[in-house]
């Protein structure tokens, strides 16, 4: 056994589990007309509804002090305080001095690096001025009308999603242009739309290397070259996220376009950092300082909060509770707002590639289940397609429900179906509907007993599916900042309960090196007995493929 599963704070979950697991939600509420009103918390705008979960006081009990036993309040000093938590690569875990308007020092080895986040945060906020007022121009002396943000994972995801989810505050001045997939279709037809001299490609990339940002920066400005301009005016229409100076002058950017990243702040968790200069970009700067003002609210929550009521403990412990106790694989998010129908993707990369582990910080086998499968897609579209699972499935599933209590030039009836659904869907999942309340909707249907009986049990709903219901007034900046922090918060209390590093990716790093080595194959530049005979096998099909005619 693990150190944690031996603990006897998880040995008293387990008999709490083994006791409720027969018990329907729908009797709790019946039994406990205050449940609801108990069973809320509230904090950075966000209103959390958790009463329509498995579980009873003395089970949230038990999970608290399980989050006290494993070391939360000191694992949680120690990120703030900037301890190198991530072990596996002797790093801070510093994403939220990012958003640090406390006006106190985040020291990391014995250097306050605020100075240098807050002369950053200063450099978007004077170059986005200068893009949105026309006065930084392109060789031909005319203005920027379009942005092309190259990028891919965190670089990519968290600006594209943030300006998604924003659209509403959306400046007029430019229009950015998202591409990730190294595929030559995105690219060239992103180009495809543009004029080259009134478009800025922002390329971000710590290390000015990675695969398909740098192939589809080069292919950019191979693009740019063959419509007119030269390799000098690169440097008015190129920009760069980066670590490495060099390799950016060399390409042609000139350096004071080269906005900084840091070791101690991982990919996933960039948004917050000069990679956000693509929202800054779209936003405008004051939405793009919004976002952070909200994350520094939800840190602050985070750290001060009482772990009864604290909203990533409390969400992180119910997903201990389903993932380790009722061995659910997955959760669903389900946000109820057209415009945030892309968190369910941020959040699959935030969860999945921190807590997507098998050994313990210590270097031990793990005996319990760690991360989650983390997938949804925007409500009311889910109802009519993999909400079925949900309900009548044999999984157990855990969900994620998300409205905006009003929303932009709203629709009042729009808007109204969009809540009833939403709300309607966590009172289904939580209290199901019997045969026998199936049995006595079919009266008078003109069936027959055996038949009535027979489609009775097939729409026989078991219910007792767990959702919490996140609300919140509306989703402006600020709001959108401290949900992103919440969910940050939630899987870093699920890596300390697992005692899991949730700040290294070491299997995303092997698929990159591998994609390197068969890419050589494919060239002609490693040797065959570097891959095995399957790989092998389809390198040569590909080259046979694309042999030139």
């Amino acid at each position: 056994m693990t150190t944690l599963t031996s603990q006897p704070e998880w040995q008293r979950l387990s008999e709490l589990a083994a006791s409720v697991k027969d018990a329907h939600m729908r009797d709790w509420f019946a039994q406990d007309p205050s449940r609801a009103e108990t069973m809320q918390a509230e904090a950075c705008g966000i209103h959390l509804d958790y009463s329509k979960n498995r579980v009873t006081q003395e089970v949230l009990d038990g999970l608290f002090e399980l989050a006290s036993a494993r070391g939360l309040d000191s694992a949680r000093s120690e990120m703030f305080g900037g301890e190198p938590i991530n072990t596996t690569e002797n790093r801070a875990v510093l994403h939220t001095a990012l958003r640090n308007f406390s006006g106190q020092p985040v020291m990391v080895d014995g250097e306050d690096v605020m100075p240098e986040v807050l002369a950053t945060l200063e450099k978007i906020r004077t170059f986005t001025e200068s893009v949105h007022s026309g006065e930084h121009k392109g060789y031909t002396g005319k203005p920027v009308k379009d942005v092309v943000a190259i990028g891919i994972g965190g670089s990519f995801l968290g600006p594209k999603i943030m300006t998604e989810a924003l659209k509403p505050y959306r400046s007029d001045a430019v229009n950015v242009h998202f591409v990730a997939n190294v595929d030559g279709c995105h690219i060239k037809d992103v180009l495809a739309g543009v004029d080259h001299e009134e478009t800025l490609v922002v390329m971000s990339s710590k290390s000015f290397s990675t695969q398909e940002t740098l192939q589809n920066t080069v292919t950019a400005r191979d693009w740019f070259l063959a419509q007119g301009g030269t390799q000098e005016d690169v440097a008015k229409h190129f920009v760069a996220v980066s670590s490495n100076v060099k390799a950016a002058t060399d390409f042609g950017i000139a350096e004071h376009n080269i906005f900084p990243m840091w070791d101690w702040v991982g990919g996933r968790y960039s948004l917050w950092s000069a990679i956000g200069l693509p929202i800054s970009l779209s936003l405008g700067f004051e939405n793009f300082k919004g976002l952070l003002e909200g994350a520094h609210e939800m840190d602050n929550h985070f750290k001060d909060a009482p772990l009864k009521s604290n909203l990533p403990v409390i969400m992180a412990m119910l997903g201990v509770w389903y993932r380790n106790f009722f061995d659910a694989q997955s959760t669903v998010m389900l946000p109820y707002y057209h415009y945030l129908r892309g968190l369910p993707a941020y959040v699959q990369q935030l969860d999945m590639e921190s807590n997507g582990k098998q050994v313990t910080k210590d270097g031990e086998v793990v005996d319990h289940e760690t991360g989650p499968i983390i997938w949804g897609s925007e409500g009311t579209n889910g109802q009519h397609s993999f909400h079925q699972l949900i309900h009548q499935g044999t999984s157990l599933i855990p969900a994620d429900f998300m409205l905006p209590l009003n929303v932009p030039n709203q629709d009042d009836t729009h808007h109204a179906m969009l809540a009833s659904n939403c709300f309607g869907q966590t009172q289904a999942l939580m209290q199901g509907k019997t045969f026998d309340e199936c049995y006595a909707d079919l009266e008078g249907a003109g069936l027959d007993d055996e038949t009535r009986q027979h489609i009775a049990l097939h729409k026989t709903m078991p219910g007792n599916k767990p959702s919490n219901t996140l609300l919140f007034n509306q989703l402006d900046p600020k709001t959108l900042g401290s949900l992103v922090a919440l969910y940050e918060h939630k899987v870093f209390v699920q890596g300390v309960i697992w005692q899991v590093n949730s700040f290294d990716q070491w299997g995303v790093e092997l698929g990159k090196v591998l994609g390197n080595q068969v890419l050589d194959g494919i060239q002609g530049k490693a040797d065959a007995d570097q891959f095995d005979a399957s790989t092998l096998q389809l390198i040569e099909k590909f080259r046979n493929a694309n042999a030139p005619k």
